[in-house]
Order: C-alpha cells, then sequence, then structure tokens
C-alpha cells in the first residue's frame, strides 16, 4: 500500500516554523555585517533541511527554492562569495517566498496546489553563487530582484460551519488536539511538585533527629505525629511517580512517525541515483518523547542520504562485486533498558579508509603526523568533522560534506545520546545510535565538589568507585587510575572547575568515572549526594554560552543545580593536562614505536609516556590494526595489549614473528593479567618483555624499551 504523505505534512510545517524564524534572524545578522562563519553554517543547515524535509514529502517547489538558497549559502560557507546587498536581497526574497508556500500549507491547502517556485529568483540565486566576479561588484552591477508573493489564499472555513455532521463526529472523537508548549508546561509543573514532594522526604528525616533528641516524656507524642507524616509521604511516592509518568506518556510517539517517510524516501531518492534498494524497517513501534522525534528526523536523513550516495553500489558495481543488483537498507530500533537504540545498516561498498586519509589531508583537517597515529576507528570518525566528505564531486543529492557533523552534534550534544560507526570494505556500513527516552527527565547523579552541589546525567556515567591515592601511578605528569584493563586519567573535579578547594589527603577517593564514545576520565569529588529521576530544564538564553553545562535541575525549595555537559570537561582536561616532555636521549628519538591497545584511554596513556621520552609513536585499535600497521611502515619496537577485539594480543605477536621484519624486534606486552600461565604463553609465542598494568611504572617501561633496542 502506498504512503499517505499527507499526515506527516503538518510535521513539516512545524519543522519549518523553528527554521524559517532562524533564516530571518540570520539574513538580518548578515545585513548588519555579522558574517561569522558560524552563523553562515546555520543558515545552511537550516536550508538543506528545509530542502531535504520537503524532498521526501515531495513538495517540489519548496524543495527547488530551498535548493537555489542552498546554494548560495554554500558560496558564502566556503568562502567564494561575500555577503552584500545584493545577496542578502536574495535570501531575504527566498526565505519570504519559503515562508508564503508553507503558510499556504498551514491553511490548508493541498500540496499538488503550490505554485511552481520562481524560476527567475531560483536562477538568480544560483547565478549570485557562481559568479565569477568579486560579491562586491556584482552587488553594483545587478541591481535585486523585485519579486512580489501573492496573497496567501484565504482561511479555510471552520470545519462545523462547513459540515455540520463534524460536531457530532468531534462529540464521539476519543483524542483531543493539546498545545505542545501546554503539555511541556504541565510537565514542567510536574517537575516542581516532584522537586518539592522529595523535599519532604529531608524534613522526615530531621523530624527523626528532633525526636531522637527529645526528652523521653515528649518522644512519644512527636514520634506518633513523625510516624504519620512519613507514611503520608511514601503514600504519595507512588502516585507522584505515577502521574508524572503518565504526563510523559503524552509526549511519547512511535518511530513509525520517522521511520515511514524515511522508507519511502529510500525508495524514491535510489531510483533517481539509478540505484535499486530494499529498505526494511523494524522496530517502528518503539517510542520516544515527542521532542526527540523531532530533533531525530534531521540525523536520519543525512544517515539515509549518506548510505544511499556514498555507500550502495550501482546495479552494475554490485553485479561486478558478486552481489545481488539490489543494495539492502536497515533501519532498525530496539529498547535497552531506559535507552532506544537506532541502527541504519546498508550493504554497500563500505567506507574507504585511504579515501577518508586523502581527503583529510587534502582539506587540512588534521596533519600527516597526527593521521599516521590513529587507529582505524579514529580514521573512521574523522568524518564526522564539519565540511568533510569523500565524494569527488558535489551533487545536489548528497549535499557538500553537510550532515555527519550535524549527525554527531545533534546526538551527542543536543539528545544527550551516542553513536558509533563500523564499516568493513566491501561488505557495508553501520550507524548505531543509542539514546534516552526522553530529555524530560533523566536519571541524575548529584555529587559535591568544592563546596558546590552538581549533576551528571546517567549517559555519560561509568561508574562510581573507592580508590586510595596510593594505587593512582603516574603516566608522563597525568595522575591515573588503572581499571581493570584500562588506564584512566583522573583530575579533581574542583580543579578542573577551577573551584577553591583544600588539598587535604584522603584516605579513599571517590571516583566518578565519566565516559563518552570512547573517551573515560575519572573525576575526583568529595561526596555523592543523591541519585534519582529529575527534570531537565534548559538553560536560560543569557547563560547558554556557558560550554560546560548543559542545563538545570532542582532540589529542595527551588535550589538550582547545574548540569554538567562531560563531553566538554573531558576536552577540557586532555587540553589542562598538556605534557611536558621529560630530557630525551638522541637515541631514543629515532626510535618508532607501534602501540596495540583497544582502549583510547591506554593507548593515548601510553603515547603520552613513550613521546615524553622523545620516541614516535603510532597507534593501533585491535591486533588486526596493528598487524596492518605494521606490516605497512617498519617500526622499532611493539607494545601491544592481550585482550582486543578482532585479533588478540598472542595471536598479533605470533603473526608478527612470523614475518621477517619483525622477527627479532623487540615486542612488548602490557596487560592486565597477572597469572604466570598467561606470561608463560606470551614467551611461547615470542614476547620479548611481559608488563602488568596493575604494577605499571613509566619508567620501567622506558628501561625496558632502552634495553631491548641496544
Amino acid at each position: 500500500m502506498a504512503l499517505d504523505i499527507r499526515r506527516f505534512i503538518q510535521r513539516f510545517i512545524e519543522e519549518a516554523a523553528d527554521h524559517l524564524p532562524r533564516l530571518r534572524k540570520g539574513i538580518n545578522a548578515l545585513e548588519q555585517g555579522q558574517a561569522d562563519q558560524e552563523l553562515i553554517n546555520e543558515l545552511f543547515r537550516s536550508a538543506h533541511t528545509l530542502k531535504g524535509s520537503s524532498r521526501m514529502l515531495k513538495l517540489l517547489p519548496i524543495t527547488a527554492l530551498a535548493h537555489s538558497t542552498e546554494e548560495l549559502l554554500s558560496a558564502l560557507r566556503d568562502g567564494t562569495k561575500t555577503a552584500n546587498a545584493h545577496i542578502v536581497s536574495l535570501l531575504a526574497q527566498a526565505t519570504d517566498g519559503l515562508s508564503d508556500m508553507v503558510n499556504r500549507l498551514a491553511q490548508g491547502a493541498a500540496p499538488e496546489s503550490l505554485p511552481e517556485a520562481d524560476a527567475a529568483l531560483c536562477q538568480a540565486l544560483e547565478q549570485a553563487a557562481s559568479q565569477a566576479l568579486p560579491a562586491e561588484e556584482v552587488g553594483e552591477a545587478e541591481p535585486p530582484l523585485a519579486i512580489v508573493a501573492s496573497p496567501p489564499e484565504a482561511p479555510a472555513r471552520s470545519t462545523a460551519r462547513a459540515n455540520p455532521s463534524a460536531t457530532a463526529d468531534l462529540r464521539l472523537s476519543d483524542t483531543v488536539r493539546v498545545r505542545l508548549d501546554r503539555l511541556d508546561d504541565v510537565i514542567r509543573l510536574m517537575g516542581e511538585v516532584l522537586s518539592g514532594h522529595h523535599h519532604l522526604h529531608s524534613l522526615v528525616a530531621q523530624a527523626n533527629e528532633l525526636s531522637a533528641a527529645l526528652p523521653a516524656d515528649k518522644q512519644a507524642p512527636f514520634s506518633a505525629f513523625n510516624r504519620e507524616l512519613k507514611d503520608s509521604v511514601l503514600a504519595h511516592d507512588t502516585l507522584m511517580s505515577d502521574l508524572h509518568d503518565r504526563a510523559l506518556q503524552m509526549r511519547m510517539l512511535p518511530l513509525s512517525v520517522v521511520f515511514d517517510p524515511l522508507s519511502q524516501m529510500a525508495r524514491e531518492l535510489a531510483q533517481s541515483l539509478g540505484k535499486q534498494v530494499d529498505c526494511r524497517v523494524r522496530g517502528s513501534e518503539i517510542e520516544l518523547d515527542r521532542q526527540m522525534i523531532d530533533r531525530l528526523s534531521d540525523p536520519l536523513i543525512h544517515l539515509l542520504r549518506n548510505a544511499l550516495d556514498h555507500g550502495i553500489e550501482s546495479p552494475g558495481e554490485r553485479q561486478a562485486a558478486g552481489k545481488p543488483t539490489r543494495g539492502q537498507l536497515t533501519l532498525e530500533a530496539w529498547q535497552d533498558g531506559g535507552w532506544v537504540v537506532v541502527e541504519m545498516r546498508d550493504d554497500g561498498a563500505g567506507i574507504s579508509l585511504e579515501a577518508v586519509r586523502q581527503k583529510a589531508l587534502a582539506k587540512q583537517l588534521i596533519s600527516e603526523e597526527a593521521l599516521a597515529t590513529l587507529s582505524e576507528q579514529e580514521t573512521l570518525d574523522l568524518i564526522f568533522l564539519p565540511g568533510f566528505s569523500t565524494k569527488t564531486m558535489i551533487t545536489d543529492f548528497s549535499g557538500r560534506g553537510v550532515g555527519m557533523d550535524v549527525v554527531k552534534r545533534t546526538v551527542v550534544d543536543e539528545l544527550s545520546g551516542d553513536i558509533q560507526l563500523s564499516s568493513e570494505p566491501g561488505k557495508g556500513s553501520r550507524f548505531t545510535l543509542r539514546l534516552p527516552l526522553s530529555l524530560a527527565m533523566m536519571r541524575v547523579l548529584l555529587v559535591n565538589a568544592g563546596g558546590l552541589t552538581l549533576g551528571v546525567t546517567a549517559p555519560f556515567v561509568a561508574e562510581l568507585v573507592k580508590r586510595s591515592p596510593d594505587t593512582f601511578i603516574d603516566a608522563a605528569g597525568q595522575t591515573t587510575l588503572i581499571l581493570r584493563n584500562e588506564f584512566v586519567p583522573v583530575v579533581a573535579l574542583a580543579d578542573l572547575l577551577e573551584l577553591p578547594t583544600p588539598h587535604a589527603q584522603v584516605p579513599e577517593a571517590l571516583l566518578l568515572v565519566v565516559h563518552q564514545r570512547h573517551q573515560k576520565l575519572a573525576l575526583m569529588v568529595d561526596a555523592l549526594v543523591d541519585e534519582r529521576d529529575m527534570v531537565i530544564k534548559p538553560l536560560p538564553v543569557h547563560l547558554r554560552h556557558l560550554p560546560l553545562v548543559s542545563g538545570m535541575v532542582t532540589q529542595g525549595r527551588n535550589e538550582l543545580i547545574s548540569l554538567l555537559h562531560v563531553p566538554a570537561l573531558i576536552e577540557r582536561s586532555r587540553r589542562s593536562t598538556q605534557r611536558t616532555a621529560y630530557e630525551t636521549t638522541p637515541s631514543s628519538q629515532a626510535h618508532r614505536i607501534l602501540v596495540v591497545d583497544d582502549s583510547l584511554n591506554t593507548r593515548e596513556i601510553e603515547k603520552d609516556v613513550l613521546e615524553a621520552w622523545g620516541y614516535q609513536v603510532t597507534l593501533a585499535e585491535n591486533g588486526r590494526d596493528g598487524l596492518s600497521k605494521a606490516l605497512a611502515e617498519p617500526f622499532d619496537a611493539v607494545l601491544t595489549d592481550i585482550e582486543m577485539p578482532i585479533m588478540d594480543g598472542f595471536a598479533l605477536t605470533a603473526r608478527l614473528r612470523e614475518s621477517e621484519l619483525y622477527s627479532h624486534k623487540p615486542i612488548i606486552i602490557i596487560t592486565s593479567r597477572e597469572k604466570e600461565a598467561d606470561r608463560r604463553r606470551g614467551i611461547e609465542v615470542g614476547a620479548d618483555a611481559y608488563i602488568v598494568k596493575g604494577s605499571f611504572d613509566q619508567n620501567n617501561l622506558v628501561d625496558t624499551l632502552k634495553a631491548l633496542l641496544g
């Protein structure tokens, strides 16, 4: 059965209601001379989103005008054009035209009744983008077009007037339309009530303490009152929680709202590319908060375009590769505890690591030296950098490298989620998004640091551990925790936030281990305050520039608590702990070392230690990656972990010893395995040294390397 796209028109209208004011505001800023890069990027993304969403719904006049607008914004974005009066005028006229067509839809006009996009305006936009003359000269040579928008159609008559039976239908309906902002107000108020109710628990605890301190003759009546108060508070706990849960459920929508039009879009756009694709959708009944659904639409559209344009091959290419001519694209969702996992995978050509490296170098996104140290996964992740694209020719379909940076920023920063990419040459790619069910309420861990109570949302919390400071190690000047098979940097949260705090020695340090994707950081805190579901409040406008704060929660009597933005904390920690190199010997500076470990933290820390002593270091994320890099270019020594996916350290060592190039090169195993049987096996496969992470000492590692390298 054909998909009825008309039911998605309202969502497009609501989406356009966000982007059109953004375009107007940005164009006004351009007119005032505020042509900074981020502003232009924002304008470009809005036009790009309107183009993609309208194309999906066959709103071709809107698509055409949005595309021409995007062309001009792309020229501004790339720096080939500079904003002037003529360009600003064209962009303003284009926005007026887009608004007019969206207003027609909002007033009930059928999609097929929209007037054609103004051909003269579209041509003028594209000419302004492609003209060889400087933008200032063009502005002088060509006067702005005078575009007169046709008046909007008169609003449709009331349904009740047009159809007398509509009133009866309305009375029989089991649903009612509620404005989303009103529903948000209800949820916000419920959050305030929950916060106040939680404060009653602290009052009950205080009453217990007071009761114990009273004289014996007064304890009995006060205890009776205290019990009644406690019972009343507990009786309301379930009721309050259930009431708030039901309020949240009213905002939940099935993923089919996004998945269904994406499936239709996949088939139609594949056909326009001359490709044959079967799109399979699973788990569309899974529900997410409406706020999540709205923000998830753009990233999934970008991922879909990427799969069709970059991934899945043409029928001829697939046949030559021994594949079925029809490509397979799967969009699947499933629930994992309090999370929803959304996965998009294809059976296309996969992502060429060499193409990624070459493009990253060509666009000067990374230096050759830094690129050489990246693992396979880190190389793949370069596609999330702004402006990155492996396509040699820009197309209207895939865009100009826009998309992947937007996907990452939306999923990680705006949705408090995570995104992982995996790819296998010739077999396809897989994007996995892990998202909370709702942004309105989330599990929050409250901690005390430097005299302040601060919050961290559950998606970023790995674990809470206690460790004696004596067990920490010094790795190239960085205090480090050995947590199972991984090196994790340790930093006092108060120091990271530059809060005044006494540095008293404690027998055990309380460490909040946070993570973002492959990175971990152990934050030293003073105390754990609480852990519970809390209503998240967005930052007010005047505070949204703060990079380390993502939102607010309330506790007790309207006490505001800042929520820390973990990705920004990890980045600040990396910047504030820049290593200072030790004195090096001339002989060590020429040696090239390959470090193989599946933990990003461990790789980076071992790299810092070795570079501090003058060694040149290349990183690999697993045995297969390490073997590939070792055979591609010579290294003077190899450091490897044992427990790694795909190929472990034992297998890597044995394979390296089979190569004439590494038959006598030093190979050092660094692992958390302490059993004698593991040591013996390491020696049997050819390792020259076996270092246990639990007793890791950087001087021991460097001394061992020096001895083995002679």
